[in-house]
């Protein structure tokens, strides 16, 4: 754990500043000693299922009390001036909750309302909001009759419609196909970039956010596991990916294996992925000279032929393989030490066997 905040984005004000946020349940610990600092932008909370991510918005917004440390939102503690904090922060959550036999226009108005603006404010800014997220055309059917994507929008609206500093959104693709995804996604990154507004986002598909987020926050059973910016995350990689073609006749044989083959005469690092990709790890820039070469000289085409870049998912994946073999290590030297213990026993009542033959 970090003994003090990591800045996200260099800039004045933290939106968002934790310092020990713990908060424990009778059989589970949700957030660990959390420690940070989130900067105005789009900004990512990565984490698994259960990794903490939702307790955090619902302590943030003042809807829970943490166990132990503080935190603020807009300047503001989160301990003692939640209402003040909520009504400077929108919120969407991940769960359905929209009444169905309610317009999406009476809907946001009411929500507008509620948070403190006049009827005729309330009315234009949910009109205004509702174009903004691409339901203008549908805003009075009422919401029973939605799909997935226009429920999905208008959480998203009700968030928006006061005017918020901040927004939380809380697994805002969840339950969209990829062309729903790519949608909200673009309109989540136009929330920052036309309104000046700051977004929270969370989310379980490491990839949405690579895409979407300036920088990201990954949590992992309630502890801080790195934050930083999103392109410190994804740096190009020292592994080159090739893909071939088909060899031009049937000679009965895969073209990855025979590339495979040359390359590593050449004295290059060559992984296999498949009939027809490659990973070559990089030496140096006559790499991809040999490569082109060699494809080439085979009678092949190249496809792909470009530098790996890490990705968010390989965190998690890395601390999974890195468990593995320490239960693994754990493993074996149990087995070693009972194997040890049971060849002591067994020279024990040696022993014993022969003295008493003696």
């Amino acid at each position: 754990m970090p003994d003090k905040p990591v800045t996200l984005v260099g800039v004045s004000t933290a939106v968002i500043k934790t310092d020990g946020l713990t908060k424990r349940f009778p059989r589970v610990t949700a957030l660990d000693q959390l420690t940070v600092e989130v900067r105005p932008g789009v900004v990512g909370l990565v984490g698994a299922n259960g990794a903490g991510k939702s307790t955090l918005i619902k302590i943030l917004l003042g809807l829970a009390p943490a166990t132990s440390g503080r935190g603020e939102v807009l300047g503001l503690d989160i301990a003692t001036r939640g209402p003040e904090i909520r009504a400077q922060v929108g919120y969407m959550p991940e769960h359905d909750c929209l009444p169905p036999d309610v317009s999406a226009t009476e809907f946001v108005v009411h929500m507008a309302r509620m948070a403190g603006l006049p009827a005729t404010a309330a009315r234009e800014r949910t009109a205004d909001t509702l174009r903004h997220v691409g339901l203008y055309e549908e805003r009075y059917r009422p919401m029973g009759g939605y799909s997935t994507g226009m429920k999905q929008r208008v959480k998203l609206a009700q968030a928006l419609v006061h005017d918020p500093k901040l927004v939380l959104l809380d697994e805002p693709t969840n339950g969209l196909d990829p062309a729903g995804r790519d949608e909200m996604l673009g309109l989540i990154r136009r929330v920052h970039t036309d309104f000046g507004i700051s977004v929270l986002v969370t989310t379980h598909l490491l990839g949405e956010l690579e895409r979407t987020c300036d920088h990201l926050v990954v949590i992992d059973g309630g502890k801080l596991l790195r934050s930083s910016s999103t392109a410190s995350f994804t740096e190009a990689t020292a592994v080159l990916a090739v893909e071939v073609t088909d060899l031009p006749e049937d000679h009965g044989a895969e073209p990855g294996p025979m590339v495979r083959e040359r390359l590593a005469a050449a004295g290059l690092s060559v992984q296999s992925e498949g009939s027809h990709l490659l990973l070559v790890r990089l030496a140096d820039d006559t790499t991809y000279d040999t490569i082109r070469d060699t494809v080439a000289g085979l009678g092949l085409g190249l496809v792909r032929l470009e530098q790996r870049r890490h990705r968010v998912a390989e965190l998690f994946t890395d601390d999974a393989q890195d468990t593995d073999a320490q239960h693994a290590e754990a493993q074996q030297a149990d087995e070693a030490q009972n194997t040890g213990r049971g060849r002591d026993t067994e020279q024990s009542k040696g022993g014993t066997n022969d003295g008493a033959a003696s």
